[in-house]
């Protein structure tokens, strides 16, 4: 009986040869260290004079006058007791409080339904409305003084919202005029984000009977909070650190908001830098807690839609 021969093993394939997998691309180590070099660099560039505003602003004037700004020592708490006296900061920031906080708020509420309706719904006009809103923001306001003052005085409003009986004079005027010039600002971006969410979401919410208002209100807000944030810490910044039209449409010493304290605090002869320094610190100081409360929202608003997935 012959034995049968044992099967030979089939030859094994070798894969063919493919395109090798694409490495990571890593930047040069001496580019990265110049790139941080250079990011470090502009960071301090940023930084340095607001350090030096908050260092002279613990620092006496005498000592600084005696030995140069280019010294070190002569702290002192009396700079910020002194400015907060002098300029007044106690009736300025109840004012800036009565202006910023409507206009703000004012501004996202009007933005968002703008926004909405541009995102949402199609018509023929929607770019020309667009447009209409951002043209506040392309022009300068010295271009509307004399119009906007000549129709405020014209203006009558009750007693109770005004001494004067017309808008000039009225905090409501200053607040509508932030309000015209931001709400294109706000539309624009607003109306951007609000493009970018899922449109099956609204149809669900419309088989399940959803008004417009519904939608809007409990679909679309809930989801553009990180982008309302974001806002809120510009708006406010901005309303808040304007004193343009204030000073134009206030026309009344114990109504302007708290960028004027700040000129309270100039000598008529000189000025103390210390003592203004500490204005300064003071003046920042509301707007400072706004970004560090809202910072988490701010920065996720700022970059949410920059990646997929």
């Amino acid at each position: 009986m012959t034995p049968t021969p044992a099967p030979t093993p089939a030859p094994t394939r070798e894969p063919a040869a493919g395109p090798a997998a694409p490495r990571a691309r890593r930047t040069p180590r001496p580019a990265r260290v110049a790139l941080h070099v250079f990011l470090a660099a502009t960071a301090l560039v940023w930084l340095f004079p607001v350090a030096w505003a908050v260092l002279n602003s613990f620092r006496d004037y005498a000592f600084t006058a005696e030995n140069g700004y280019v010294s070190f020592g002569g702290f002192t708490l009396d700079n910020y007791v002194q400015a907060w006296e002098r300029g007044g900061f106690g009736q300025s920031f109840a004012n800036s409080l009565v202006i910023t906080v409507p206009a703000v708020l004012l501004v996202l509420f009007l933005a968002s339904c703008t926004a909405f309706v541009l995102a949402r719904f199609n018509y023929w006009f929607n770019l020309t409305l667009l447009g209409v809103f951002l043209a506040a923001n392309l022009l300068p306001p010295q271009a509307l003084l004399v119009p906007v003052f000549r129709a405020y005085r014209m203006i009558p409003l009750p007693e109770f919202l005004s001494d004067s009986g017309t808008m000039l004079g009225s905090y409501w005027g200053l607040i509508l005029v932030n309000v015209a010039f931001q709400l294109g600002f706000c539309t624009f971006v607003l109306s951007n984000y609000m493009k970018t969410l899922p449109r099956e979401i609204y149809e669900s919410g419309m088989l399940d009977g959803a008004s417009v208002w519904r939608q809007y209100w409990q679909l679309t807000l809930p989801l553009c909070r990180p982008a309302l944030a974001a806002l809120a810490v510009l708006q406010t910044t901005w309303i808040y650190n304007e004193f343009f039209w204030a000073t134009v449409l206030l026309q009344s010493g114990d109504k302007f908001p708290v960028t004027s304290s700040l000129n309270n605090l100039r000598g008529q002869f000189f000025v103390d830098y210390n003592l203004l320094s500490a204005g300064s610190v003071i003046v920042a100081f509301p707007v400072l807690v706004v970004f560090f409360v809202l910072q988490k929202q701010f920065v996720s608003g700022l970059t949410l839609g920059s990646t997929k997935g």
